[in-house]
C-alpha cells in the first residue's frame, strides 16, 4: 500500500491529461475560466424571473460547462494537496452547495417541498454507494480486471454511510413522538448532532489519525496513475483554481435552480412522484464527483473513487441534516424525512451488497454490474413505484 503523500506521488489527479502539451493546457485553463464567470452571470440575471424555454436551455448549458469546469479545479487541488485532502475537497464542497439549494427549494415550495431534503439526500445515498461506486468499479475492471482498494478505509467510510443513514432516514419512520414519518424538535436537534460529531471523526480519522488507510493501493509497489510523476500546481494556480472551483459549484447550483421550475413543470404534467425533483437535483448537483470519481478509476486509483464515493455520501447526510433542521426553525412546514417501505428495501440491500463488496478490498466485474443493477432500480422505481 502507498503511504507517502507527496504532491507528485498520492494525488489522484494532476495535469498530465488535461491536454496534448502546453497548448493544450493553455486550451484548458481558458474555457475552464471563462465558463464558469458565464455561468455565473447567467445565473444572476435569471435569478428570481419566469425563463422562457431558450433562457432555461443556456442556462442547462452552463450547468453542464460548469460541472465539468468543476471537476478540472478540483483535480488541480487535488493534484497539489494529496489524498485524501482531494477527495474531502470536493466532497464538501458539492455538499456545501447543495444545502444551499435544498434550502432554496423549501423556502420556496412551502409544504408541498416538505420531503425535498429526504428525497434529495436519500438520491444522493443511493447515486453515491451504488451509482458511482458501481461505475468506478466497471472502469477499473474493465482496463485490469480486479480493482484493488483499501478494505479498512472503505470499510469504516461505509460503515459511517449505512449509520448516518440510518439514523437520519430510517429512524423517522418509526419513531412515536409525532405521527408519520417526522421527528420531534427534540429527536432532530440529537439525529443533527450526532451526524456532524459522526462527520467529524470520520474528517479526522480520513486525514490525521487513519490518513493511510484512504491512500490508493499501489500494485506490487508500481505506481498507480498514469499522471503520478506530473509536477504539482503551482500554490498560486491551486488557490486560483480553488477560487474558480467555489464559482463553479456556485454556477451548478444556481443554474440548477434555474432549470428546477422547469424540471418541477415537467414531472408534475407528466404525473410522476414529487420524489423525481429530488432525484434530478441529486444527479445534477453529484456529477462533478461522478466524473472525478471515474477519471479516477480509468488511472486505477479506486481507492480515490471510493473517497469520493462514500465521502460525499457521509458529507451529504452529515451536513444536509444539520443544516436543515437549523432552518426549520424559519422555514414554514412539516420537515418529512423517513423513508417509505420501498425506499427501506432499496437502502437495506444497498447496505448488505456495498458490505460485501468493501471487505474483500478485491472486486470485480460482477461486483461494479450489482451496483449499477442496484442503481438503475432506484432510478426506475423513482419514476415509477
Amino acid at each position: 500500500m502507498s503511504t507517502g503523500t507527496g504532491a507528485g506521488t498520492d494525488t489522484d489527479t494532476g495535469t498530465g491529461d488535461r491536454g496534448t502539451g502546453p497548448a493544450g493546457a493553455r486550451l484548458a485553463r481558458r474555457w475552464t475560466t471563462w465558463v464558469p464567470v458565464a455561468a455565473v452571470l447567467v445565473m444572476a440575471a435569471g435569478w428570481g424571473r419566469d425563463l422562457p424555454g431558450p433562457v432555461v436551455a443556456v442556462a442547462g448549458l452552463c450547468l453542464i460547462g460548469s460541472v465539468l469546469s468543476a471537476v478540472h479545479h478540483a483535480e488541480v487541488v487535488a493534484h497539489r494537496v494529496g489524498e485524501p485532502f482531494g477527495s474531502l475537497v470536493l466532497a464538501v464542497a458539492v455538499t456545501v452547495i447543495e444545502v444551499g439549494l435544498i434550502v432554496m427549494l423549501m423556502a420556496d415550495g412551502g409544504d408541498k417541498a416538505s420531503t425535498y431534503a429526504r428525497d434529495t439526500v436519500f438520491a444522493a445515498v443511493m447515486i453515491t454507494t451504488n451509482g458511482i461506486v458501481g461505475l468506478s468499479l466497471l472502469v477499473a475492471t474493465l482496463r485490469r480486471r480486479v480493482a484493488v482498494f483499501n478494505a479498512e478505509g472503505s470499510g469504516g467510510a461505509l460503515a459511517t454511510v449505512i449509520t448516518l443513514a440510518a439514523m437520519t432516514l430510517v429512524l423517522p419512520s418509526f419513531t412515536t413522538g409525532r405521527p408519520g414519518p417526522e421527528f420531534t424538535g427534540t429527536q432532530l436537534a440529537f439525529a443533527a448532532v450526532a451526524s456532524l460529531c459522526l462527520y467529524g471523526i470520520f474528517v479526522a480519522v480520513q486525514t490525521v489519525r487513519h490518513r493511510d488507510y484512504f491512500l490508493p493501493v499501489a500494485r506490487d509497489g508500481v505506481g498507480t496513475g498514469d499522471d503520478e510523476h506530473a509536477p504539482s500546481p503551482t500554490r498560486r494556480e491551486t488557490w486560483w483554481s480553488l477560487g474558480l472551483l467555489v464559482l463553479a459549484l456556485v454556477a451548478v447550483v444556481g443554474n440548477a435552480k434555474l432549470v428546477s421550475p422547469a424540471i418541477e413543470d415537467g414531472v408534475e404534467s407528466a404525473g410522476l412522484p414529487k420524489a423525481v425533483v429530488g432525484v434530478v437535483i441529486a444527479l445534477m448537483v453529484l456529477l462533478p464527483e461522478t466524473l472525478a470519481a471515474a477519471r479516477a478509476a480509468r488511472r486505477d486509483r479506486v481507492q480515490t473513487s471510493l473517497n469520493l464515493a462514500y465521502g460525499s455520501a457521509i458529507a451529504s447526510i452529515g451536513l444536509t441534516v444539520p443544516a436543515i433542521a437549523l432552518a426549520s426553525v424559519w422555514l414554514s412546514g412539516p420537515l418529512v424525512l423517513g423513508l417509505g417501505p420501498l425506499h427501506l428495501a432499496l437502502l437495506t440491500l444497498t447496505a448488505a451488497v456495498s458490505a460485501l463488496t468493501v471487505v474483500p478490498g478485491r472486486a470485480t466485474l460482477l461486483q461494479g454490474g450489482v451496483h449499477l443493477v442496484l442503481f438503475a432500480a432506484f432510478v426506475f422505481l423513482s419514476f415509477s413505484p
